[in-house]
């Protein structure tokens, strides 16, 4: 039987791609809307949506350097077991960097980062009209070569359920009862 992830790295995994996708969402809408107190909103909502990333993906990678992943089943081509490991070390630097783009984005244009409205996120960097643009451009190819690799990773992942069905995309679901998992 194939091992399977962690219990918790499973539930990051699944609620970490859901709020990039929803990030991803809030994201593409926000910029369309006229200025109002409703966008103001949409735009914090979705800051505090990528700093609820950042943080759980740190929590993620912890996890995952303190328990590892279960090994590539030996049937898999070495060059698919490259592809793997490369395309996990893309969507974990992504993970990082997009949210990263943004908070230093959203401080170059002078506003502060308050994580649903409590508190204020340090600012590391003074406002700047000079840096804004370069960080925006930033945030946003990012952010589409996150959505690129996401994609990639998820068809990668359906392969391996619908063609392959070499237990690689189960390794991932949550658990049923009375399962085990690492």
């Amino acid at each position: 039987m194939m091992q399977r992830y962690p219990r918790l790295s499973i539930f990051f995994h699944w609620l970490i791609a859901l709020l990039i996708i929803v990030a991803f969402i809030v994201g593409s809408i926000m910029t369309d809307l006229s200025f109002s107190p409703f966008k103001l909103k949409v735009f914090s909502w979705h800051k505090w949506i990528g700093v609820t990333i950042l943080g759980l993906v740190a929590l993620r990678l912890i996890t995952r350097l303190i328990k590892g992943a279960p090994p590539y089943p030996s049937t898999m081509p070495a060059w698919q077991k490259k592809a793997a490991h490369w395309t996990h070390v893309l969507l974990y630097v992504l993970m990082f960097a997009v949210p990263l783009s943004g908070y230093f984005y959203t401080l170059a244009a002078g506003y502060p980062v308050v994580y649903f409205g409590l508190f204020e996120l340090p600012v590391l960097i003074p406002a700047s009209p000079e840096l804004k643009p370069i960080l925006k451009l930033s945030h946003i190819v990012l952010t589409k070569v996150l959505a690129a690799a996401f994609f990639i990773h998820a068809a990668a992942a359906l392969k391996h359920a619908l063609i392959d069905k070499d237990g690689m995309f189960r390794r991932m679901l949550p658990t049923k009862s009375g399962e085990t998992s690492l």
